[in-house]
């Protein structure tokens, strides 16, 4: 039976009071179900960098495991976006998938972007390719349910990781539950997300502020004098290096957030979740917006791993995708597209290990080029222009002016993607 949206969106708070309770429970049969522990590639992560590669696996004669510390649908704290490029890869792989994922709900479409300046200016953006949004809690379950119906994959949800263990011979998971055996393949592809247990045990990395993003979202309903297809993005004067977002996500909730480089963060010791209610109370366009608005959950907060440095994506029998990968943009702040498109990279390398036999470093560094090749220089750009613009707030001002004039819109509209 469908749910109203509402009380979907308001289950993972209602869920995060009983965090205490252990949860492997509701997966524990998992436990008796499978034949061995022993795979060709493990996949670490069911999220859309996981199912993408699991997706793009089918039909090689692999044995896949999908691997995933919680089990679903679960939330996932970000703005809910659908970017078209999320859709057209999965479109590559099958036209079936993508009319199966197209049906997810609740979502809205999204078929134009409003930006507001700093200082009150508005632009309105038509986007071309189809993209709406969607809460990501129904979104990646949809995802899941497309590996779960047409591949062979072994999901493993309720399972988490503590430690990961690689050598030249293979890889091996070991779980926080004591009682659950260790997982054995040949190769682990890592799309564990931002707070990735394989980057830190086989690729570890310190935490650079000037490549973070810290964000909190929250949703609400009530809103005043919104679009239900519009998705709406506040440039502030006082957070050059941030943003707000409205974005509507169907049946009248809107996913609500703020974002903001976590330099900035640490240097001016912003409290994110005040930022935002001081910005929905006092902000001259968000105000009005909010004056009636109905929170359905509190305010949560996250962190987004940005692109825009060359970091090592491949390590010893391990690949890293999506946000394990740092590939979220620094300036649209979704990182959602290119999790799907270095998933499904990481399974075609995986893919041309087997058919060689060739699982050295110096042969799963191929992947690292691809992702460079396919996103690394449009990330790169994007981080350059997101500094410039955090620098220089002025230049912000003058885009929004000459966006105004349509022979520069299209030109821009290509600039941020």
């Amino acid at each position: 039976m469908n749910r109203p949206c509402a009380i979907a969106l308001a289950e993972p708070y209602a869920a995060a009071k009983a965090a205490a309770t252990p949860t492997f429970g509701r997966c524990a049969f998992y436990r008796v179900s499978l034949p061995n522990y022993t795979y060709d590639i493990l996949i670490l992560g069911a999220g859309p960098a996981g199912t993408a590669a699991a997706l793009a696996l089918h039909g090689h004669g692999l044995r896949v495991a999908l691997v995933d510390k919680a089990c679903f649908p679960r939330d996932k704290v970000c703005g809910d976006a659908i970017p078209g490029p999320t859709l057209t890869a999965i479109r590559r792989l099958s036209e079936a998938w993508y009319q199966e994922l197209r049906t997810v709900q609740p979502q809205a479409s999204a078929a134009a972007s409003r930006l507001f300046g700093p200082a009150g200016q508005e632009l309105l953006i038509q986007w071309k390719k189809p993209t709406f949004n969607s809460p990501r809690q129904q979104f990646d379950d949809q995802l899941l349910q497309l590996v779960r119906r047409h591949t062979a994959t072994t999901i493993l949800e309720g399972y988490a990781v503590r430690d990961v263990h690689t050598s030249e011979q293979g890889v091996q998971l070991l779980s926080a539950d004591a009682s659950q055996p260790p997982l054995t393949a040949q190769l682990l592809l890592a799309c564990d997300g931002a707070n990735s247990v394989a980057v830190r045990k086989v690729l570890p990395r310190p935490l650079d502020r000037n490549y973070h993003c810290a964000a909190v979202r929250a949703y609400y309903t009530g809103l005043i004098g919104t679009d239900a297809h519009t998705s709406e993005f506040y440039f502030l004067r006082d957070y050059p290096a941030g943003y707000c977002w409205v974005f509507p996500v169907g049946e009248g909730v809107y996913n609500v957030g703020f974002g903001l480089l976590s330099a900035e963060v640490a240097a001016r010791r912003v409290d994110m979740k005040q930022a935002l209610r001081q910005l929905l109370r006092e902000h001259p366009q968000l105000a009005p917006r909010f004056a009636a608005a109905q929170p359905l959950t509190e305010i949560t907060g996250f962190g987004l791993p940005l692109a825009g440095r060359k970091l090592p994506l491949a390590g010893s029998r391990c690949l890293l995708a999506g946000d394990a990968a740092s590939l979220i943009d620094p300036l649209q702040g979704h990182g959602i597209d290119k999790a799907v498109i270095s998933g499904i990279l990481a399974a075609e390398q995986a893919i041309r290990c087997f058919q060689q036999q060739n699982f050295s470093l110096a042969y799963l560094q191929n992947y690292e080029r691809a992702v460079h090749q396919r996103l690394g220089r449009r990330l790169q750009r994007s981080y350059r222009l997101m500094q410039l613009l955090a620098a220089w707030p002025a230049l912000l001002r003058l885009g929004f002016w000459v966006a105004q004039r349509r022979p520069f819109q299209h030109w821009l509209i290509r600039l941020i993607g």
